[in-house]
């Protein structure tokens, strides 16, 4: 079994500014987004208390990006996990939510395993590009979970980029569509 790295440990002081423990430098709640969006796993906790809030701030993030307009959960979704908080039942939306983004993960890794391993189309023309399409289709599909290679844009200019690139996907792959109809 693999070790997986310590989480980076963020500590709230009580101004609530956040500290970076691995850089000795404060931190907000993008810089915290950015290293989730790496592929870091951070731990923020209360400096006095020793009290884990890493929850209420993920969820901080998760609410700032959806305030933005960046919405990924669907109303009915935020309604059936609202609901899974207010009953008094033990729910297992938490454990259905944690199963279908491993479920994610897993298959997207084994997607790019698939396309990476050796097979006999291996030595198919455009083979290649046809992998680079896919890796980079399923990094725009998923924001890059669990492959520590998410989105950064950091202009207006290179917000539109996905959009550009998925076109250019697009193109690409009809392309080859009709090399390989002209292979036939």
């Amino acid at each position: 079994m693999a070790d997986t790295p310590k989480p980076l440990l963020i500590k709230r002081y009580a101004s609530r500014r956040l500290y970076n423990t691995e850089t000795s430098d404060y931190v907000t709640l993008e810089d915290i987004s950015g290293f989730i969006r790496d592929g870091r796993e951070v731990q923020i906790v209360d400096l006095k208390s020793g009290d884990d809030l890493t929850r209420q701030y993920l969820l901080q993030i998760i609410a700032e990006h959806e305030s933005r307009g960046e919405s990924v959960l669907p109303v009915a979704v935020l309604n059936d996990l609202v609901r899974s908080y207010m009953s008094g039942d033990v729910s297992v939306v938490p454990q259905f939510l944690q199963s279908s983004f491993d479920m994610l993960r897993d298959g997207q890794a084994r997607v790019m395993e698939n396309m990476s391993s050796i097979n006999p189309m291996a030595k198919m023309p455009g083979l290649g590009v046809m992998q680079a399409q896919q890796e980079a289709f399923m990094k725009a599909m998923t924001g890059g979970w669990g492959s520590g290679k998410g989105p950064k844009p950091a202009t207006a200019e290179a917000a539109a980029e996905p959009n550009e690139d998925l076109d250019a996907i697009k193109k690409q792959l009809a392309e080859l569509q009709d090399k390989l109809s002209k292979l036939k």
